[in-house]
């Protein structure tokens, strides 16, 4: 499913008017019976007292043709105008006069003392006070009616987007609407899916309001939910040649978790061969923790890192295998950093670089843009901070653009981990992923995250896929966060760690081969 920003989606509603000869005002129609329908299908109708808080745009036209589809369906409903009446117009306006006919209770820009009181005495609130074309924080009386709202124990439904939500980054405007459900029209917004925008929507619904498939389904727009893709069958008549052959490059003296992490996660997630080089001191203790993980030991620095002297060996291992990974635990040491660099300039393969592999490349990303094969980088918001030379909360505020631009610019596939995490793709393409949980924010997953991608790649390559590379970063990430989901329903968030993680990727494997129904990930379509 395709995500809008609010700028797309303005263009959508004028070409739904202007090349499909859809009426605004049946646009608008169409936005309230889907919020109204959604209200009967939650929550019931008749005889429930219904307050309906209406600014002047038309996302309170939206909210005037909600509360006459209750009114007529047998709902007690009163509507407040936020806003002058001189300051309606258009459509808005239009359906505004026809509330006022039919007998609709109408009161216009009470006391915040009169709006406390009816919000006591009423059973929903319908919040059509602010659409997604808010841009500056939210004040005045906007911002008293949201903190009453949220301060009350009501249920609240949300027309498009909560009130005070950023439509383009999800971000709270200073105050927004707690909603315990959202129903938002042609596609979802960038604010409905990015945090915390997500979390205020409640649960999502999505009404198309009559838009044409080509419409919402346009390649223009470059931003969607990443849904699962079909993965090749297993076949029987195969060996572990056939499921991929991986060279982690990973792992230090004082890091021995994350190059286990990541080469047996890989075998976890349905991958064939897992070679693992790593510095001799520490191979014998990986070995004993997984002793399905070949080890090829290697020279080390004095602080137990990999020496470069093994390059020559390293490259020429490079061309046995599939894809390569490096980075998980590799350490910040100087001569290790230089050894990265060569890497990944000389490897022939797709290449994965993680962890200490990108903290290497800072300041040398031309060596990423000028590679012949693809590159994936994966970092946390922190370490993607330090590639690009942007602040945490300035990412945190524009995600999407920062990493749709840095993946153009440097070439690469970009994962940006984190809640909903970000796919980016050279080509301006970028997917949200919504499976995953805080639990996940442990050391270790990271470690887990690039294993499962190097098995999806083996998969997916083997089976001579197209764009193997582009669909098992996606796959990756999906599967990995459902792992986690599997991991915090049996022990809970606060507990998670990497091996529980690691535990579930076979059980996350067969839900998404066998019952994929399962991965509730996309908003429900009414």
């Amino acid at each position: 499913m395709k995500i809008a920003k609010v700028q797309e989606m303005k263009n959508l509603d004028r070409r739904a008017v202007i090349e499909f000869g859809i009426p605004e005002i049946l646009l608008m129609e169409n936005a309230g019976n889907a919020v109204f329908f959604a209200i009967q299908n939650e929550i019931g109708v008749k005889g429930k007292k219904f307050l309906i808080i209406c600014g002047s745009g038309n996302n309170g036209g939206d909210g005037m043709v909600v509360a006459r589809k209750l009114h007529s369906n047998g709902g007690f409903v009163t509507l407040i105008l936020l806003s002058d009446e001189e300051k309606l117009s258009g459509i808005t306006k239009e359906n505004y006069e026809i509330a006022s006919r039919i007998g609709i209770e109408i009161l216009k820009t009470p006391s915040i003392k009169e709006i406390g009181n009816i919000i006591k005495e009423s059973d929903v609130i319908v919040d059509g006070i602010l659409g997604t074309g808010l841009s500056g924080k939210v004040k005045g009386i906007y911002k008293e009616v949201i903190q009453l709202l949220n301060n009350s124990t009501k249920r609240v439904v949300s027309i498009d987007i909560p009130s005070g939500i950023n439509g383009d980054t999800g971000e709270i405007m200073g105050v927004a609407v707690k909603s315990n459900w959202t129903v938002t029209f042609g596609l979802p917004k960038i604010g409905n899916i990015e945090y915390p925008g997500f979390e205020y929507c409640g649960k999502l619904f999505i009404s198309h309001i009559s838009f044409p498939p080509s419409l919402y389904e346009d390649n223009s727009l470059k931003v969607s939910i990443n849904e699962p893709i079909l993965l090749p069958r297993r076949e029987k008549d195969t060996h572990k040649g056939s499921f991929g052959k991986v060279l982690f490059i990973a792992g230090s003296r004082n890091y021995l978790g994350a190059p286990y992490f990541a080469a047996l996660s890989f075998l976890k997630a349905g991958g064939g061969l897992s070679y693992l080089a790593t510095p001799k001191s520490i191979s014998s203790f990986i070995a004993n923790r997984g002793s399905e993980i070949v080890l090829i030991p290697g020279e080390e620095t004095r602080s137990g890192s990999i020496a470069i002297n093994n390059l020559d060996e390293l490259l020429e291992f490079s061309e046995k295998v599939d894809f390569v990974v490096v980075g998980p635990g590799l350490s910040l040491d100087e001569e290790t950093k230089e050894l990265v660099l060569q890497l990944t300039q000389m490897i022939e393969k797709p290449l994965l670089l993680d962890g200490d592999g990108i903290t290497a490349i800072k300041g040398h990303l031309d060596i990423v843009k000028d590679r012949n094969n693809p590159t994936i980088l994966t970092p946390h918001p922190v370490e993607f901070g330090r590639l690009i030379n942007k602040g945490t909360d300035e990412i945190k505020k524009n995600r999407i653009d920062i990493v749709q631009s840095a993946a153009k610019v440097f070439d690469c596939i970009l994962v940006l981990k984190g809640a909903h995490s970000l796919i980016g793709y050279p080509d301006g393409g970028a997917f949200i992923n919504m499976t995953g949980n805080p639990g996940m924010a442990t050391a270790g997953s990271g470690d887990v995250l690039t294993g499962t991608i190097a098995a999806l790649y083996g998969i997916l390559h083997n089976a001579k896929e197209k764009m193997a590379v582009d669909k098992a970063v996606r796959l990756g990430v999906l599967i990995h966060g459902l792992a986690g989901d599997l991991a915090s329903t049996e022990i809970g968030e606060d507990g998670v760690i990497a091996g529980d993680i690691l535990r579930f990727l076979p059980e996350a494997m067969d839900i998404y081969r066998n019952n994929p129904e399962e991965i509730d990930i996309i908003p429900e379509v009414i």
